[in-house]
């Protein structure tokens, strides 16, 4: 699929088949597409929980997801997440294939950078969620899949029962699978006279 009639063909669809099952190879690929986004220094922030379990799947729509029927019904659940502390944990590694002075320049940045600025660090985290989220659902429709980026839970009981690290964040789920129910028509679309500016506001 042309990857403007993705974009524009990508719903966050509500009703999914349960009966429907992604192969485990379309779930790699999905996984290896979302990990192409980009990150600030490559840092890679994003964490991807698999929630296979049906009973914790159950469990979350029950009694966290306000009786969400895409976080049982859907083929494949993923809770986003990001590691605030990335950029400490052996930042080598993100620029192991670059040419040497530009890897150790970007590598020495990284710490100055980050180094005492907490808010950043969970703007950026959440940044790259969200460029991991987009590249997720894209790739889903490419493969012919329908997607549902979801918020409406429990942020912080979702994290206590998924063992969530102190040093990570959580960001929204993605629901995937096949829609037994088409979106409803886009509710109401902004101009670009109202979104897009020159220079200043």
């Amino acid at each position: 699929m042309d990857i403007l009639e993705a974009i524009y063909q990508r719903r966050a669809i509500k009703r999914f088949d349960p009966d429907f099952k992604i192969t485990p190879e379309q779930e790699r690929q999905l996984l290896e597409a979302a990990v192409q986004a980009p990150s600030s220094f490559n840092i890679q922030h994003w964490r991807f929980v698999i929630l296979r379990d049906p009973q914790l799947r159950a469990q979350i729509r029950k009694e966290l997801g306000n009786d969400q029927a895409q976080m049982t019904d859907a083929s494949l659940l993923v809770l986003m997440a990001a590691d605030t502390k990335a950029w400490q944990k052996d930042p080598q590694r993100y620029w192991r294939n670059a040419p040497p002075a530009m890897a150790e320049l970007l590598v020495n940045w990284m710490g100055p950078f980050h180094e005492g600025r907490e808010w950043l660090q969970r703007d950026e985290a959440q940044r790259s969620i969200g460029m991991a989220m987009q590249t997720l659902m894209l790739a889903a429709k490419g493969l012919d899949l329908d997607s549902c980026p979801m918020i409406g839970f429990d942020i912080e009981k979702v994290a206590e029962l998924v063992g969530l690290p102190e040093d990570h964040v959580l960001g929204p789920m993605v629901a995937i699978g096949k829609r037994t129910q088409d979106a409803y028509p886009k509710a109401g679309q902004l101009s670009l006279e109202e979104v897009v500016f020159e220079n200043r506001f």
